[in-house]
């Protein structure tokens, strides 16, 4: 297990260097410059503009910026943001942002399985029934709805014409939080249901129908015993697979909502961060998103290691 967990942090580790690499050297080949948004409505005097070179190194070549930045991050130094907070340590605005984000993200999670897993279990537990057809044709138009025109349509029912849910803004306090935080948490968790659906039902449909789930209705035991003891554990291995795409998925899906509900979380600071060229910031997020992931896909693998003996085995002679 150990040798497991530190050759998957040893990969981790090359595949952020990686991802670092090539997003540095794309701000670099992209159009415009961070002096434009640095020098703002003032004049480019001859003097400023080497002052800021001078003070945010433009001029250095492309490498020895990259070796700079990679330095201060070994340092756990993210470096300061040149336009989107003009000084401001990019760990404290990633701090900032990314509680909002994780807190949408976790309450779309929620819903994803409140709605999913049971929906999900009963279509696979009564295949080709009355209930199984309408979970699967709901499934089916929700995954199939861009996720814009999800936002746009509730944001217009609910918050616009019955005004049932704020239409922008955070709120504060708790309860106000959740308000705020609902309508896009649902937007999020529609799309995101319907794929846990569809694997859910999947991977019951399939444990249902092998040989040691019909001995055990042979024997005479209750199908709530046969359901929790014999289906639950063996469609486990899918189903945890599953959440781990969709917690990526959340991750990801953030950057449109957040533009659409007006939500100051990390997805609206990478876009202007891109905007104007702040290469701090946006180095700063795409590290914290990429390790985000695998650190998600890490946690994945270890609970499959921890529900499922043969993934056990496998992990042990890869090892």
């Amino acid at each position: 297990m150990a040798v497991f967990v530190l050759k998957r942090i040893g990969a981790g580790v090359v595949l952020l260097l990686v991802l670092s690499f090539l997003v540095f050297s794309l701000l670099s080949l992209s159009p415009g410059t961070p002096l434009q948004a640095l020098l703002g409505t003032r004049t480019a005097s001859p003097e400023l503009i080497d002052s800021l070179n001078v003070r945010y190194h433009l001029n250095d070549p492309f490498v020895v910026q990259y070796g700079r930045w990679l330095g201060d991050v070994v340092r756990l130094d993210l470096g300061s943001s040149i336009s989107v907070q003009g000084g401001t340590a990019v760990g404290d605005i990633l701090g900032e942002r990314l509680a909002l984000t994780a807190e949408l993200a976790l309450y779309a999670l929620l819903l994803v399985l409140t709605v999913g897993l049971p929906l999900g279990m009963a279509a696979g537990i009564r295949r080709g029934r009355r209930l199984d057809r309408a979970v699967s044709l709901g499934a089916t138009m929700a995954i199939s709805a861009p996720a814009f025109v999800m936002a746009i349509v509730l944001l217009y029912i609910f918050g616009v014409a019955l005004k049932w849910f704020p239409v922008y803004g955070t709120g504060t306090g708790f309860t106000e939080r959740v308000s705020h935080l609902t309508l896009p948490a649902v937007t999020l968790a529609t799309v995101l249901s319907a794929v846990l659906i569809r694997q859910t039902r999947a991977a019951m449909m399939n444990v249902m129908s092998q040989d040691y789930v019909a001995f055990a209705r042979l024997r005479g035991l209750s199908p709530r015993r046969i359901l929790v003891r014999y289906a639950l554990r063996n469609a486990s291995l899918p189903v945890i697979t599953s959440l781990g795409l969709i917690l990526v998925s959340l991750l990801s899906s953030t950057l449109f909502i957040e533009q659409v509900f007006s939500l100051p979380g990390i997805g609206t600071l990478l876009l202007q961060a891109v905007t104007n060229t702040d290469v701090p910031v946006v180095q700063g997020t795409v590290l914290i998103l990429g390790a985000a992931v695998i650190l998600i896909n890490l946690a994945v693998d270890l609970l499959s290691l921890v529900v499922d003996p043969r993934v056990r085995l496998v992990a042990k002679e890869g090892a």
